[in-house]
């Protein structure tokens, strides 16, 4: 059995390559990175630290593996035309260049083996990706490829936590990822053409809306609230477990977890309860407590453009939670935290969208943020709610 991945960074190797390698598939990764291509080419296996609280760490070597360069578009489509499986987790913006190779693949394989079905698993945590996916490949393949009967269009849930590799780290092993013990891939079980591949780790639902739901207003929310609220809170802390461990931060990202939970109850009652959802939230507090991950305030708060986008973690909860009626007090101050924030690197570096957004959009206002990049119109009812529990 083969999986075609496309992205050998952090999620893919620290999680798919990981979990379909120990189930004895072949791994074939897709990166536009050379070097990282020829390293993996070279070594044929890489090296998954898992960090623990209070334990020493656990080394486990993934292999064997290959990768091609994905600018070799004759050689991705050739690995899609006999592949078992293919994922996808290159993020968001890079979707648009790796699409028409999938598609041009699929025509290959068509040819080659007609009538055969291949899965794409969405690893990407975008809500909506799916879309994205069958529209670009529709218009690459045309009308006469069938695209619904042949291609499963697999969205996913990401839940596993991945630090940036510091400079020191990836000098000494420029192939090794450090990573949470995590490893469970909640995947759309309605939307495979094929069997659901028996690898362990693998979670499907019936309801994958409802769990990139969960994932985004409660594990990002909750994420982004002790970042942004850390670094109110403390400017010079840089660790994430650092910034949980001041009782206003842990306090006020518990509490907009649990604003995000009551919504999410109401809105998906049949794939998880109140109390469900509850013990959700102590374990993700639990796991962002974990100091050795290294994870800092910088990469889980950054990117200030994103965060704030209509879709995202905060005006999408404060979206949802008006429009079910309920409070967002909470929620609301982690928004208005967000609009502070302005933590560096190690290097002490702004991300450069983040100082794009502190010289272009803070001078504008709030009200202005919530209406230009958050893109809420007054206009609309809940879209007002939003606002108003903004600016209060």
């Amino acid at each position: 059995m083969k999986i075609v991945q496309f992205g050998a960074g952090n999620i893919g190797r620290s999680f798919i390559g990981q979990l379909f390698s120990r189930a004895l598939w072949e791994v074939v990764f897709v990166d536009v990175n050379a070097a990282v291509v020829a390293l993996l080419n070279e070594k044929r296996s890489y090296t998954v630290i898992v960090k623990r609280e209070g334990r020493a760490d656990e080394r486990r070597i993934v292999g064997p593996v290959r990768a091609v360069d994905g600018r070799d578009a004759d050689a991705v489509a050739a690995e899609i035309a006999d592949a078992d499986l293919v994922s996808t987790s290159v993020g968001k913006a890079a979707l648009p260049k790796i699409l028409p190779v999938i598609a041009r693949g699929l025509a290959g394989r068509e040819k080659r083996t007609p009538g055969r079905p291949l899965d794409i698993v969405i690893a990407e945590n975008a809500r909506g990706a799916d879309e994205l996916f069958r529209s670009t490949l529709a218009s690459e393949l045309g009308p006469s490829y069938p695209l619904s009967a042949l291609v499963g269009l697999v969205e996913t849930s990401i839940g596993k936590m991945v630090p940036l590799m510091r400079a020191e780290d990836l000098a000494d092993d420029p192939l090794q990822v450090f990573a949470e013990e995590f490893e469970t891939l909640i995947m759309d079980g309605k939307a495979f053409r094929g069997p659901v591949p028996g690898v362990p780790g693998l979670h499907p639902v019936d309801d994958i809306r409802a769990y990139v739901d969960r994932k985004l207003f409660v594990h990002n929310l909750g994420h982004a609230a002790v970042a942004y609220l850390g670094y109110r809170a403390d400017p010079s802390v840089v660790l994430l477990a650092d910034a949980l461990r001041l009782p206003r931060v842990a306090g006020g990202a518990r509490a907009a977890m649990d604003e995000a939970a009551d919504a999410l109850a109401a809105e998906y009652p049949a794939a998880y309860s109140r109390a469900e959802l509850a013990a959700h939230i102590e374990d993700l507090l639990f796991r962002f407590s974990n100091r050795a991950l290294g994870d800092t305030v910088h990469r889980v708060g950054r990117d200030l453009y994103r965060k704030l986008d209509r879709e995202d973690r905060l005006a999408g909860a404060l979206l949802l939670l008006a429009r079910r009626g309920l409070p967002s007090r909470a929620v609301a101050e982690v928004y208005r935290a967000a609009l502070e924030f302005a933590a560096p690197d190690e290097n002490g570096r702004l991300f450069p969208d983040d100082e794009r957004f502190r010289r272009d959009e803070l001078p504008k206002g709030t009200e202005a943020i919530l209406r230009g990049v958050s893109m809420l119109d007054p206009a609309e009812s809940a879209d007002a709610r939003a606002i108003s529990a903004v600016l209060g």
